[in-house]
């Protein structure tokens, strides 16, 4: 009852769907990765990584010294490329 002596209805309980989403898509995420997942994806954040050190650490020169600060975009993308596929590691 509420203050004023009315009744105020109950909200219903939700049943959970213990379905699986997608129905025969779900099946895909039980499949394990490649074996070549972990090594590339690791391997793609530690290569941005160096890149970046070495442009930084060379004062630009090296790794590629025609592009210059083009150097920077490359490492961060082949970090970012290792970091999205975090997103699909399980």
């Amino acid at each position: 009852m509420n203050i004023q002596g009315a009744a105020v209805p109950e909200s219903k309980t939700r049943r959970k769907n213990n379905k699986p989403r997608g129905g025969s898509d779900a099946q895909t995420y039980d499949k394990p990765l490649p074996k070549w997942y972990k090594p590339v994806m690791f391997g793609l954040m530690i290569l941005g990584l160096i890149w970046i050190m070495v442009y930084y650490i060379s004062q630009t020169v090296l790794p590629i010294p025609m592009i210059g600060g083009w150097n920077i975009v490359i490492g961060f993308g082949l970090a970012m490329v290792g970091f999205f596929m975090t997103t699909g590691w399980r």
